[in-house]
């Protein structure tokens, strides 16, 4: 859905005009999902990504518009093209935005800005920051129209990726009739499709059949809203949503049909991002279906994505995902290995609520976690999760709290509580090879009774040569071997 040079001739407009008229279109396109036409309207101010755009000779607050624009494509871009260092340069450029726009004393602007700002911050997981910045903006954007809107459901996002559903709810209901009045079909298709994802947090298992149709409903609302804004990856993430509520229904093979039409979607336009995103679903069902094998496979694969691309929560997410395909392969230390890192990747943004969330995965995965490791990891959950408002987390927690009891009361030995514990050691080869070799050494010389020559025939090495290890990197062993026994001199 490219616009052509054509339609984009502006050698009638002045340099003023022409900027202002690029990046209006450049947006509107964004709104589409036509990245590439975007790219090329704006292409004769800004070259494209961790470039500044050119704006020389142009009007303090047209430079703002261009940098405004140019910030979001560049947030935009670099999520789909997972170019980890795109929301720093995007909030370089809408932070320099703002500069202009308070040159010129346009504060409406400057909180316009600020919305995007916001989402910068959230993109990369830091949900406090993002809060801040979007009450902020919110207090300034008092006028009802779609900048508010958009603050709007980005603090809503924000609950909702923090595990506070209930106050997500209350701003998209108490805010209704301004998503209603709206006619920008893409805003309207984010506020169906966030509206279901909250409802979704909040199911209550008495009541699961008839919330989870509640939500598919909004799901498909959103489908419909993107399609009458010919959003296609908007599309492909609404029918994703609406796969991954089949799945809380066992419908697994009506589940996989939305899904596969989701992928090929987001296939088609290249985004990588989306499609890891909707590989993470279907990893979900797999899971749930006890496809484990190929769970584990397609987790690993959606984690390098994200990790490319910079989005640490959604890393976190498919570490969490991998960690108990792997768990239930069998495969427990490294699931483990997969749990902590994951906890690692949240704690490094601050989501704290992903980190307590793979902490309780591990809990619930693990049955051969050590007291230790198990009290560190229930005490830091709760802690991370004490603000949730997701009653299934709260009941996960609760039947966590029930086996640290019992696994307290059966453990003799006392239980050490270090938070390194969640932690994955790097290892050092060197240090590792030494460990074992002295290992090794002790228990031959305890085999033999301290006598060096049986222990280094048990060893198959010479007399000499274990006499040298001994002597030049494990002389604590030393007292273990028996005294060395001189032979007389013989007498002439």
């Amino acid at each position: 859905m490219q616009i052509t040079s054509r339609k984009n001739d502006t050698a009638h407009l002045t340099p003023n005009e022409a900027a202002l008229y690029r990046c209006q279109k450049a947006l509107e396109l964004r709104d589409k999902g036509d990245f590439v036409g975007a790219q090329e309207v704006i292409h004769p101010l800004w070259k494209g990504l961790g470039q500044r755009p050119d704006t020389a000779g142009l009007h303090p607050s047209v430079v703002a518009e261009v940098l405004l624009c140019v910030g979001i494509l560049t947030g935009w871009l670099g999520s789909r093209n997972q170019v980890k260092e795109a929301d720093g340069w995007a909030r370089d450029l809408i932070t320099e935005a703002i500069t202009f726009y308070e040159s010129v004393g346009d504060l409406r602007k400057v909180a316009e800005a600020r919305v995007e700002l916001a989402y910068c911050y959230w993109r990369e997981g830091s949900f406090n920051e993002a809060r801040i910045w979007f009450t902020e903006a919110l207090q300034k954007l008092t006028t009802e129209g779609k900048t508010r809107a958009n603050g709007l459901l980005g603090l809503a996002v924000v609950e909702w990726s923090a595990s506070r559903p209930a106050e997500a709810l209350k701003i998209l209901t108490s805010n209704a009739p301004l998503f209603n009045k709206l006619s920008h079909h893409t805003m309207k298709g984010f506020y169906h499709n966030t509206l279901a994802q909250v409802l979704e947090a909040l199911l209550k298992p008495e009541k699961k059949i008839e919330q989870l149709n509640r939500v598919a409903s909004e799901y498909q609302q959103a489908d419909r809203e993107f399609q009458l804004a010919r959003n296609t990856i908007f599309r492909a993430l609404a029918k994703n949503n609406i796969g991954n509520v089949l799945r809380l229904l066992g419908r697994y093979k009506e589940a996989n049909q939305y899904l596969e039409q989701a992928r090929r979607l987001a296939v088609i336009l290249k985004d990588k991002v989306r499609t890891a995103q909707i590989d993470q679903t279907r990893v979900e069902v797999m899971i749930a279906q006890g496809k484990f094998k190929e769970a584990e496979r397609v987790a690993k694969l959606a984690g390098r994505t994200f990790e490319k691309a910079g989005r640490q929560c959604l890393l976190a997410e498919a570490l969490i995902n991998r960690g108990i395909a792997l768990a239930r392969l069998g495969k427990a230390q490294p699931a483990q290995y997969n749990f902590q890192r994951a906890i690692e990747t949240a704690q490094r943004v601050s989501a704290l609520n992903q980190a307590g969330i793979a902490a309780l995965t591990m809990i619930e995965e693990l049955d051969n976690l050590s007291a230790g490791t198990l009290r560190v990891a229930y005490k830091r959950a709760s802690e991370w999760l004490a603000n949730t408002q997701n009653p299934d987390l709260l009941r996960r927690i609760n039947t966590a709290a029930n086996r640290v009891v019992s696994v307290s009361q059966v453990e003799s030995e006392p239980i050490t509580e270090d938070d390194q514990l969640l932690l994955n050691k790097p290892l050092d080869f060197e240090q590792e090879k030494l460990k074992t070799e002295k290992a090794m050494i002790q228990r031959a010389l305890a085999q033999s009774n301290g006598s060096l020559t049986r222990a280094a025939s048990l060893l198959s090495m010479t007399y000499q040569k274990l006499a040298y290890i001994m002597e030049t990197r494990h002389k604590d062993l030393l007292p273990e071997r028996s005294p060395i026994r001189r032979r007389a001199k013989k007498t002439q």
